[in-house]
């Protein structure tokens, strides 16, 4: 049994998938999240911590214990000035990797994206690719980097395009054959799921799963 497990970004889609399966879990006896407001969620094991990701030295402290998993995310609708988004996406992941490297913490899991490239002209794809080589550097013991495809599954927030996609990928899926297959939709269940299952193993070193791995650690 492992102590705790740390989750960044336990309100979205994949953050909280993986939040039920870890309080559910009996493999970690505390489960603290980082958020911005309290969530509306009560369990023994359950432990929130209300931060402001812009002042890392006002809880680094806290970033101690077995795994964190990191599934901060945003999206062009939500933060439409780049620097924001970038800040959410690539800064925020980088200086909690830095705090796990430098509290002992064993193993860092990242919510990275299909197709992520550092050299990609691709603004979203460039940065995600920028992030996972950012934290890759900061030596962690073990870092498991997953880049699911398009992700589906019960959304808090209204997302009218990802609503309309989702019926329309169930189509597309079934002729994603071969090396298409990697690019068939993932439920967040699923990602959650795998990330939890590699938290238990004995892993160093990087550890990069594309959409189609994904679905086999599950």
């Amino acid at each position: 049994m492992f102590n705790r497990a740390i989750i960044a970004g336990a309100s979205g889609l994949t953050g909280s998938e993986l939040l039920d399966i870890l309080l559910n879990s009996g493999q970690y006896n505390e489960v603290l999240v980082l958020v911005r407001k309290k969530l509306p969620a009560d369990h023994p094991k359950l432990r929130q911590l209300v931060v402001n990701f812009d002042k890392p030295e006002s809880f680094s402290e806290a970033i101690t214990g077995h795994a964190l998993f990191c599934c901060l995310g945003t999206t062009r609708k939500k933060t439409p000035d780049l620097s924001v988004y970038r800040k959410i996406d690539h800064d925020y992941p980088l200086q909690l990797a830095q705090l796990c490297k430098q509290n002992g913490v064993e193993q860092y899991h990242l919510v990275s994206a299909l197709g992520a490239n550092k050299d990609a002209s691709n603004f979203y794809l460039k940065m995600k690719g920028e992030t996972e080589r950012d934290i890759a550097g900061t030596g962690l013991p073990a870092l498991c980097i997953y880049q699911p495809s398009f992700l589906t599954g019960k959304r808090a927030e209204n997302r009218p395009v990802e609503r309309f996609l989702e019926p329309v990928m169930k189509v597309i899926d079934v002729l994603l054959i071969g090396g298409l297959k990697k690019y068939r939709s993932i439920a967040a269940r699923t990602v959650a799921q795998a990330m939890y299952n590699q938290s238990l193993k004995n892993l160093s070193g990087v550890h990069i799963y594309p959409s189609d791995i994904i679905k086999e650690l599950a």
